[in-house]
């Protein structure tokens, strides 16, 4: 399709990789959307006759509902961000109008559900959403986005608070609420339930990651780059704990128990939906094995657990070996007499 395109690379003398030709169109595909990045209208045109001449044999044509050119200085959503170039000529890539609006109507709509629940209910219904959604937008320029989304969560867990206990003063609903929950963060805004401790996280504390841009044509389908796609997946960091992200980093992003890669041994997810369930599974699966340490670790002379990361699926085989472990060292303890 890029040929089709006219999308060309030529290779960099001083660094030895591939890029594309100046003057070249750029073309970026997911699944059936396409973005074809050109310098002219006129390119434009020329590459969308091509490829409509590259589909028209396979079966396809463009939806020319959906099909458009427009300039780069008034910007272009694709898959939920925003391409624009502003004044000046820099180049900046955010999440579309259309996604954050999408956003505050899904944190508005849950909020609403949530009248009557306690805090804890509370969190649970906010927490897998906003994690999954400031892991998708993570890569690009959000962190403005992620600030007023942040005030907007605020103002609706205060509407909340307010609602709940409709007789009693502010500084009796800030109190009981709204606190440093986080004790990794100097934040004292944080909403929280004061029984179990649990408290709502924040877009900001996402931190911005660059996406690296993949090395001209490499492809995951391709053999020979296997190790080129191991080594991108283990560079990248998940958005995870300071705890977990440790933990993965002494494992190598390997399991313990099998020694397959623990995260995105496939694809990394696509969507915001992708990410939610993606963060709660991996969330419940370190936690069970984090608790399956801690009880086996009782048993140690020093009393201290030990957390190691694996695999769901990897647990029965977990639990055989230490099952195994305890039986060895049983059989190498002196019989002691009363």
């Amino acid at each position: 399709m890029e040929h089709a395109g006219g999308t060309r690379y030529r290779r960099d003398a001083a660094t030895g990789g591939i890029k594309v030709m100046p003057d070249a169109p750029v073309l970026v595909r997911y699944a059936d959307d396409l973005l074809a990045l050109c310098h002219t209208r006129e390119q434009a045109a020329e590459v969308k006759d091509r490829l409509a001449q590259w589909l028209q044999p396979r079966g396809l044509r463009f939806n020319e509902e959906k099909t458009s050119i427009v300039a780069l200085t008034q910007g272009v959503d694709f898959l939920g961000f925003n391409i624009r170039r502003y004044p000046g000529g820099k180049l900046l890539i955010k999440p579309s109008k259309t996604a954050i609006k999408r956003a505050r109507q899904r944190l508005s709509d849950t909020m609403r559900r949530q009248r009557g629940a306690n805090a804890s209910a509370v969190n649970r219904g906010l927490n897998p959403f906003i994690r999954g959604w400031a892991a998708y937008y993570r890569t690009v320029v959000s962190s403005e986005v992620f600030q007023s989304l942040d005030a907007h969560v605020w103002r609706l867990l205060y509407k909340w608070a307010s609602f709940t206990h409709p007789k009693k003063p502010k500084k009796w609903i800030t109190a009981r609420y709204f606190g440093q929950f986080n004790p990794h963060r100097r934040d004292r805004w944080v909403f929280g339930d004061r029984d179990s401790g649990a408290h709502t996280v924040k877009f900001a504390w996402t931190a911005i990651v660059r996406h690296p841009l993949v090395k001209g044509r490499a492809s995951p389908d391709d053999p020979a780059l296997e190790q080129y796609w191991a080594d991108r997946r283990r560079k990248r960091t998940p958005p995870l704990d300071k705890h977990r992200l440790g933990l993965l980093r002494n494992q190598n992003g390997r399991c313990t128990v099998c020694g397959d890669f623990l995260l995105h041994a496939d694809h990394e997810p696509q969507s915001p939906h992708e990410w939610q369930l993606w963060l709660s599974a991996t969330k419940k699966a370190i936690d069970r094995q984090s608790i399956t340490h801690q009880v086996s670790g009782l048993g140690r002379r020093d009393n201290a657990p030990s957390h190691r990361l694996i695999h769901a699926h990897c647990r029965p085989e977990h639990y055989a070996q230490q099952a195994a472990a305890r039986q060895s060292a049983n059989a190498r303890e002196p019989s002691q007499l009363a």
